[in-house]
């Protein structure tokens, strides 16, 4: 006899934009009195008999419930970021993101697709009614007494019926430390002394779910709190950090990151984050608050770190405000860190010195009981740019990007794929893995 599930809850606040791992350890499924999992085949069956029960009062909402419970329960412990539910003309599938890669976990009959479609929408308290728009919403899933998982809902109007996305978003942060986010010695030192300035502009370029933000809330995390007044504008807020002013933007009642930051240089700020700078307005502000006693960090969409300059002047910000306000872009990526237990020796590709490096490894084909795939978890690389005099020079005589990258090169700066490297002679990943990431 299946056991009554915790209720579903609904929380518009969103705690952390991190993958839901940490709640891995102590989850346990609520399914059935053995605590056995249901199969989802089993699941099908069930929400199809009610499916055909045309009296929707005697219909068991329960079942569907379930379902949902399983999936969510199954994507935590296998550490997924996101759910996907994908409708088709006679089916639809789930896959999980889990370490950026998307993975099919089930395919299910096309006629249960709506009933799970619209369970979720009432959840996040969407409009059930409205199939022709994409719809965004929040809700918090309860998986026992003590954690709550907190789920970021879209939807999206395909050929065969509404598709679902849900980002998993972690309210437990396991670690902040530079060192435990793949930072080298040399570079935490780097990232360290330009949060020392009093004032300046500190950018983290990459593209979307590279870690930027975590890299942000890490920079945050090693300033004294109780002696600075910092404020935080971010869409949404993903990590609760004590001692910090975070705010939630929302543009759609004209409060967005400019009007943000305009309301900050009001507030006595000693430093200031943005999540994301999207537009000259927000950029313009940004660069004459760093050059006016404020310390200020935020996040760019760019491929490498020079390219920051290059997207600030494309966007409108004059060279003078770059150079003046710019004192370090870090761009960084996510790789897949190799399983321990199950990893194996790699030949050294050609293109590369066998002097420069020791044993390389890769992921084995079918990995163990521990990863299923060869890897577990990701770690970050990083590439340090800081604005030297030269640096400052070449942006005021509105040099282009490669004449950037070139004085990099000359200044020592270890590129992304440099980074990369290290870590895959340090057996920490594989050279297969950082090709996939930085391929051009």
């Amino acid at each position: 006899m299946m056991s009554r599930l915790p209720r579903l809850l609904f929380n518009a606040n969103v705690i952390n934009e991190q993958p839901a791992s940490s709640l891995y350890a102590t989850e346990k499924t609520h399914l059935s009195s053995n605590n056995q999992e249901i199969d989802f085949h089993e699941l099908d069956n069930l929400i199809i008999n009610q499916v055909k029960v045309k009296d929707e009062a005697q219909r068991d909402e329960s079942h569907t419930s379930r379902y949902i419970h399983q999936i969510i329960s199954k994507a935590v412990r296998q550490k997924a970021s996101d759910i996907h539910f994908e409708p088709y003309k006679h089916w639809f599938r789930i896959r999980f993101r889990c370490d950026g890669i998307l993975v099919e976990v089930h395919q299910s009959p096309h006629q249960i697709c709506k009933r799970l479609v619209a369970r979720v929408k009432i959840l996040a308290q969407l409009d059930i009614s409205e199939c022709r728009l994409p719809q965004d919403g929040r809700l918090t899933h309860r998986l026992t007494k003590s954690n709550d998982v907190h789920i970021r809902v879209s939807t999206l109007p395909t050929m065969w019926g509404e598709k679902l996305v849900l980002r998993i978003l972690d309210n437990q942060v396991t670690s902040l430390d530079l060192e435990v986010l793949g930072y080298s010695t040399a570079q935490r030192q780097i990232y360290e002394h330009a949060l020392k300035k009093p004032q300046g502009l500190i950018l983290i370029t990459g593209p979307t779910g590279s870690g930027k933000t975590l890299s942000l809330y890490s920079g945050l995390s090693t300033l004294d709190s109780e002696r600075l007044n910092i404020s935080a504008a971010e869409d949404p807020i993903e990590i609760s950090l004590s001692g910090i002013n975070q705010v939630q933007i929302q543009p759609q009642i004209g409060f967005g990151f400019a009007e943000a930051l305009r309301a900050f240089l009001r507030q006595d700020p000693d430093v200031i984050m943005l999540g994301e700078i999207r537009d000259k307005e927000t950029a313009d502000i940004a660069t004459k608050a760093a050059q006016t006693g404020h310390l200020v960090l935020a996040t760019l969409h760019t491929n490498s770190s020079t390219e920051a300059i290059t997207r600030l002047k494309n966007i409108g910000i004059e060279p003078h405000n770059i150079a003046a306000s710019l004192c370090l872009v870090i761009a960084q990526r996510l790789l897949r860190r190799l399983c321990p237990l199950c990893k194996i020796p790699a030949p050294i590709p050609e293109c590369l010195s066998k002097d420069d490096y020791s044993v390389f490894y890769q992921a084995s084909t079918h990995g163990c009981s521990a990863c299923n795939n060869g890897y577990l978890g990701r770690i970050g690389i990083y590439e340090m740019f800081s604005i030297t005099p030269e640096i400052s020079d070449s942006i005021l005589k509105k040099d282009a990007q490669h004449q950037l990258d070139k004085l990099a090169k000359k200044q020592g700066i270890k590129t992304l794929y440099q980074s990369g490297l290290e870590r895959v002679n340090q057996g920490i990943t594989s050279y297969a893995e950082l090709q996939r990431i930085l391929a051009p």
